[in-house]
């Protein structure tokens, strides 16, 4: 299993003490009836709007592997855990998550329920399009000054809270997919808006950074990138520095500062990952999957895997299977 000893304080973005923002609270209600249109029932939805996805759980659930795209995340109603690496961050209401990186990760919803469902959405950023946005930025925004006062400022995945500003333009974001013939022309602007204060806000030093092309955190998500693509080929720290210019030990630190894990380790989860997809959605046995993803030996494979899983590759489908109420795959 994951070590989860690493949590941060700050994780969880808490409510004022003496009670929630009257104004904030009904915002937030407004962002929750309008996910709950899209998604009436549980389940992950696509939406008319390019690049936004919606979510619905009305149960708790246990462990689920999913690879975070570079993406800003909204939690609305509800609860969830995420594990990655050595760290684990508690999503809450009001608390949006930057994936500046592709993420392999273990997601488990810890509260939920069928009068109060867990609801969230996912707006995918393009880092091109982030790049070119800090490019048109410019000088407006101090980079260096900012980067040194953030903590753990080169993690892939970091969390905050949603303020006014933004909470305001996700629910216009959301508002546009009950007037279809408004989104061509204007949802490109609120989603553009959305970044923008995404980049403006507590997270935009630490996303800016990811952004500037000579930076060393820049090149390792381009290595994260080329091993998405290449997981199953055998790994070489070498090969990937020179692709990016760096050197072995300098990728090897910074890639473990972003994903809290070496190279090899996240190549590792990119294999697991995929494998319990390939069985769960296509009905594949271990062994066949395990060759899919790249292993040599199918004992090596249900090692890593009940060791990342908790349980053996077969044990652990068909609990998951049950939990989800899914059939084998004919």
């Amino acid at each position: 299993m994951l070590d989860t000893s690493i949590r941060s304080n700050l994780d969880f973005p808490m409510m004022n003490p003496a009670g929630p923002d009257t104004e904030l609270e009904a915002m937030r209600l407004q962002l929750a009836r309008n996910i709950q249109r899209l998604a009436s029932d549980q389940q992950v939805q696509e939406t008319a709007i390019p690049g936004l996805t919606v979510f619905r759980s009305d149960t708790q659930t246990s462990c689920v592997s999913s690879i975070y795209d570079p993406s800003l995340g909204f939690i609305v109603q509800g609860t969830k855990t995420v594990n990655f690496g050595d760290r684990e961050l508690v999503y809450g209401p009001l608390s949006y998550f930057v994936s500046s990186v592709h993420m392999p990760v273990l997601g488990r919803i810890v509260d939920a329920s069928p009068d109060e469902p867990y609801l969230a959405m996912k707006v995918d950023v393009d880092p091109q399009e982030l790049s070119n946005l800090v490019l048109e930025m410019g000088s407006q925004m101090p980079l260096e000054a900012e980067i040194e006062s953030c903590s753990e400022g080169s993690c892939g995945l970091c969390l905050t809270q949603m303020d006014k500003g933004m909470l305001d333009a996700v629910i216009r974001l959301t508002g546009f997919l009950g007037s279809p013939q408004d989104i061509p022309v204007l949802a490109p602007l609120v989603r553009r808006e959305i970044i923008y204060r995404a980049l403006t806000g507590e997270m935009g030093a630490k996303m800016r950074k990811f952004a500037v092309a000579d930076s060393q955190v820049h090149r390792v998500s381009r290595v994260i990138a080329v091993l998405k693509n290449r997981y199953t080929q055998p790994l070489r720290v070498k090969d990937l520095a020179e692709e990016v210019n760096m050197s072995e030990s300098a990728l090897f630190h910074t890639f473990k500062q972003v994903t809290r894990m070496s190279p090899l380790q996240f190549q590792k989860k990119l294999r697991l990952h995929e494998a319990r997809r390939l069985m769960l959605s296509e009905g594949l046995e271990a062994a066949t999957a395990s060759y899919r993803v790249g292993y040599e030996s199918p004992s090596h494979f249900s090692r890593e895997y009940s060791r990342l899983f908790g349980t053996p590759p077969r044990a652990d489908v068909i609990k998951l299977r049950g939990e989800q109420g899914l059939a084998a795959p004919a």
